[in-house]
């Protein structure tokens, strides 16, 4: 199997998992009204997927996944995926240190952000190099 036709393979597999988990997380974010630290789940697998944008942007980034747009592009869309799967859980947490996963859920928006970036910015020399 090529670098393209994976880092197509992830990027599809990533975004069923943003289409399915975000209901659910959304679900849970609302049930987890008590403190049993049950918000930690949703909060978790935002962290994941964001962490899994950082590294894709970054092989992207260092051209690891090949020459064509596909790498950035699976970059940008679980690192976007990690920010709304964060956003979700942090609407739904109390303080820090409650075990709502407010703490988990800040560290998705954070690395969220950061694997945007890093996509993007594969994303333009990507492009340039396409272009020239």
């Amino acid at each position: 199997m090529s670098v393209r036709h994976l880092s197509t393979a992830a990027a599809a597999a990533v975004l069923a998992v943003v289409v399915c988990a975000a209901p659910a997380a959304a679900q849970v974010a609302v049930a987890a009204e008590k403190d049993d630290g049950s918000g930690r789940g949703p909060a978790m697998a935002a962290s994941i997927v964001a962490l899994i944008g950082v590294v894709l942007g970054g092989l992207a980034l260092a051209r690891k996944l090949g020459s064509g747009l596909s790498g950035p592009v699976a970059s940008v869309v679980a690192s976007a995926a990690g920010i709304v799967i964060g956003a979700v859980a942090l609407a739904g947490s109390d303080d820090v240190g409650s075990g709502s996963g407010r703490g988990g859920a800040i560290v998705a928006l954070l690395l969220g952000v950061v694997g945007l970036a890093l996509g993007g910015l594969a994303l333009a020399k990507a492009r340039r190099a396409v272009s020239a």
